[in-house]
């Protein structure tokens, strides 16, 4: 069960730096703040889904859900 446990606290790491990096490299959310109504909504403001930003955001919640399992998991003292 060590070797579980050690596993677990790499894999940890690893994702502790890559969420931070990953959201490090998003854009801020204050960009658009001079457009008042959003009618000046853009093709990448449209499609944000299938842009890099949208998969940064999409890889941000799944690190974000790995990283809390893990954390309850290595939190539970089981190991």
């Amino acid at each position: 069960m060590a070797v579980l446990r050690i596993v677990l606290t790499v894999v940890f790491l690893l994702i502790s730096i890559a969420l931070t990096a990953i959201v490090l490299m998003q854009e801020g959310k204050q960009q658009g703040l001079g457009t008042i109504s959003g009618a000046a909504e853009s093709y990448w403001g449209k499609n944000k889904g299938r842009s890099m930003e949208g998969a940064l955001e999409k890889i941000t919640k799944v690190l974000a859900v790995a990283f809390m399992v893990i954390a309850l998991i290595l939190n539970m003292n089981k190991f």
